[in-house]
């Protein structure tokens, strides 16, 4: 595993993003793991993150595209500080863009915040995490209604791992099947056991054989094929 990711896994842990133990999902399913990127709340911590996922779209998607496109709201915060971290990191000005909940009718004009979105601009999508893929349904209408773009692919910073609406494959896998771009992620849950089974982590074990065992039965349950 690359050093960058068992990095992020600690980050997330750190920051108290990525947490362990009974949680409900809007989905209802109940899950031992718990991942809120709204969490990240401090100026080192957005830094970082940023870094995180500069480097992880570097590594899969190159450096040929032009704008960062965070989906309202979580992904707002997520394309400012990923395009701050490119510039700083690999020397690109990419641009960033959101759109809004509602069309601003006056002023700033449209359903996007940030940059304009324009023909022949080839775009990196950006998210927290993925369960269902429901957020990529709303925003690719609104992306593709913009001009003739490209959409390069979609990074998250966990995949979940486990099946989407369709039942089969994972969110990932759907969006993929779909829409016809890559779906990525800085780290798979995979990745965040192997990382911290049974290895310290702030001085403690964060996933002991109780915890590994309860994250095994959920995805016999609800683990992608």
């Amino acid at each position: 595993m690359e050093n960058y990711k068992q990095e992020f896994i600690q980050f997330m842990v750190d920051c108290d993003v990525l947490k362990f133990g009974d949680f409900t999902l809007k989905s209802g399913r109940k899950s031992p793991f718990f991942m809120n990127a709204g969490a990240y709340v401090t100026g080192t911590q957005l830094m970082k993150l940023g870094e995180y996922y500069a480097t992880a779209i570097h590594e899969n998607f190159g450096d040929d595209f032009d704008v960062l496109f965070g989906p309202a709201y979580k992904g707002i915060p997520l394309s400012v500080a990923t395009s701050i971290a490119y510039a700083k990191l690999y020397g690109k000005e990419i641009r960033y863009s959101s759109n809004r909940k509602e069309v601003k009718d006056h002023g700033d004009t449209g359903i996007l915040l940030g940059s304009k979105i324009k023909d022949g601009d080839r775009v990196v999508m950006i998210e927290d995490v993925t369960t269902s893929g429901k957020s990529i349904e709303e925003t690719y209408p609104i992306l593709m209604a913009q001009g003739d773009i490209e959409i390069k692919g979609l990074m998250v910073s966990l995949n979940r791992m486990e099946v989407g609406l369709g039942g089969k494959l994972s969110a990932l896998d759907e969006i993929r099947e779909k829409y016809g771009f890559e779906a990525r992620a800085i780290v798979s849950m995979e990745e965040v056991v192997e990382c911290l089974y049974n290895k310290p982590c702030q001085g403690r074990i964060v996933i002991d054989d109780e915890l590994k065992a309860a994250i095994d039965t959920y995805y016999e349950a609800y683990g992608a094929k």
